[in-house]
């Protein structure tokens, strides 16, 4: 089989951490050592509130998400690797999970097939499977901007302990939200929920109830599938 064969048969997932800023510090470094060429690093926040930091002695409810493109058949070892240097099992550390990618440019793909061998193996090693299979899923709440705590509100409610908050900008065209009557904010708020899967459907509703597109949150929720997760 041809080089160029062997490189179109690699699969990938899309690996995301969130954790604290020295946790995924140490995470771009693996992945670094591991000659991944594509990583995308942003700035979020925890949900938890200022009392429950205050009991716990935090100072502070900084995140970072890491999110890297990973060979699919690598992705357990990978996953395993993190939770045991990162520690993910303590509390207040970080989750880290995949998700499956549908497709990329060709490009890319060729580039992370070449890289992606020996170097990504040796930070691997073998690690015991500590994993929890599909029984997750990702709700993505996007609403206005400081609408963030009335979708926790309803996530606590559900019995969902916490998420996490990114801060964003909405990019669409203004001429086709006013064509349906809204008129949308571009300071956004992404708010990421990490639930299981037998619960997305009412969490969701409840979301879009109170916090959707016609409240003053003007929220869009969208649901994403994770393959295996880390640290819950």
């Amino acid at each position: 089989m041809s080089k160029m064969e062997n490189e179109k048969k690699v699969s990938f997932q899309l690996l995301v951490l969130i954790a604290t800023p020295k946790l995924a510090d140490r995470a771009a470094e693996m992945f670094r050592k591991g000659a991944l060429p594509l990583q995308y690093r942003f700035h979020a926040e925890g949900t938890a509130t200022s009392e429950i930091m205050d009991v716990l002695g935090l100072g502070n409810i900084d995140k970072s998400v890491l999110i890297s493109m990973i060979p699919k058949n690598l992705s357990e070892i990978l996953l395993n690797k993190l939770n045991s240097e990162l520690q993910l099992n303590r509390a207040n550390s970080g989750i880290a999970f995949t998700m499956p990618l549908s497709g990329a440019n060709n490009l890319i793909l060729r580039i992370l097939a070449r890289n992606t061998g020996k170097e990504l193996l040796n930070i691997a090693g073998k690690e015991e499977n500590s994993m929890s299979e599909t029984k997750y899923t990702l709700v993505a709440a996007i609403v206005n901007r400081g609408f963030s705590e009335e979708v926790m509100e309803v996530v606590r409610a559900q019995g969902v302990k916490g998420g996490t908050v990114i801060r964003s900008r909405r990019i669409g065209n203004k001429e086709a939200t006013s064509f349906w009557g809204l008129s949308v904010q571009d300071e956004k708020e992404i708010v990421l929920i990490l639930v299981e899967s037998s619960n997305k459907v009412d969490l969701m509703k409840c979301i879009g109830e109170k916090c959707g597109m016609h409240s003053e949150a003007q929220g869009i929720v969208l649901s994403l599938p994770i393959d295996s997760v880390v640290g819950i």
